[in-house]
């Protein structure tokens, strides 16, 4: 099958689309026909080296953790799922070795679950990390019906779907974004709020009674939420790596079937919607990841296969 790999930490540069084996299936895994992969700056970090104290990596690997597909085969006592079945997933492996940049992939049932009926291939792939931060990261929280939620970043990828994750859970939710996002926040339920000097006076003149959890998905927000939220405990932030220290929660995002069901059914009530920016032939890896390393991008950015 094809696939793109790297055999050493570096630059997009290094990936090459080449012939690999078929991945095995083993027990409680389906093999995934790959339609689509979603690309995460997660993605070209970890090619980098930064992930390397963190995470395991057996070179050559196969880049990706996002995946949308049709199930090819099943592994034995494998009764979730049928040859045929529409699935999509976070495909994070106990080591980095064989991702979803490919043809095909083998996916432990724990990170899949069916594709939201009513989203394209392109559309599902881009929801599984980002959508799985932005859920986790509101429980981690305990954000409930009612309460007033800040989301930092919210017009990015993790953001954004963290912004219709909370409106439907029945959250009011202010977003920090630059002046040229605030109509898309306004059009995903949010109260923009701009960036920038006196931010937190902006938020406290449309939550004078303070609020009740923050998010930070940019990195340089928990100082700024703590100062508003009504407990310390009830800020997290994905990004900054001193968070714990901070007094935050730092999710790491976990694979999680129920979670993943959650948001497809999201999706197919057109709760959760999904802006994809880009979509490019899978020999366009090294270019998707240099659109995501410019930070400029609003929407995800999937392969297609």
């Amino acid at each position: 099958m094809k696939a793109i790999t790297y055999n050493a930490y570096g630059t997009p540069a290094a990936l090459s689309l080449v012939d690999v084996p078929h991945p095995r299936v083993g027990p409680s895994e389906v093999l995934v026909r790959v339609k689509a992969a979603g690309v995460n700056p997660v993605d070209w970090k970890l090619a980098a080296g930064f992930l390397d104290s963190t995470l395991e990596v057996r070179f050559p690997v196969v880049p990706g953790w996002d995946v949308a597909g049709v199930v090819e085969a099943v592994g034995d006592d494998t009764f979730d799922y049928a040859v045929g079945d529409e699935v999509y997933g976070y495909v994070r492996k106990e080591w980095v070795e064989l991702g979803t940049y490919a043809e095909l992939v083998s996916a432990p049932v724990r990170t899949i679950a069916h594709k939201p009926r009513n989203l394209s291939f392109e559309e599902a792939a881009g929801i599984p990390l980002a959508g799985l931060s932005a859920y986790q990261s509101l429980t981690r929280v305990g954000a409930a019906a009612g309460e007033t939620v800040v989301i930092h970043s919210a017009a990015g990828g993790t953001g954004s779907f963290g912004v219709q994750i909370a409106v439907a859970l029945g959250l009011r939710v202010i977003g920090t974004a630059g002046a040229h996002n605030h109509d898309y926040l306004r059009s995903l339920g949010a109260e923009p709020v701009l960036y920038g000097e006196g931010l937190v006076d902006r938020i406290r003149e449309l939550a004078p009674e303070g609020i009740d959890a923050g998010l930070d998905f940019y990195g340089d927000g928990i100082e700024l939420l703590q100062s508003l939220v009504k407990r310390r405990d009830r800020v997290a932030s994905l990004v900054d790596p001193d968070g714990a220290a901070k007094g935050a929660h730092r999710p790491w995002t976990r694979p999680d079937t129920t979670d993943l069901a959650f948001l497809a059914e999201l999706a197919d009530a057109g709760k959760l919607t999904v802006n994809v920016a880009h979509a490019l032939p899978l020999d366009e890896a090294a270019r998707a990841w240099e659109l995501s390393a410019t930070g400029r991008v609003r929407g995800k950015i999937v392969l297609t296969v």
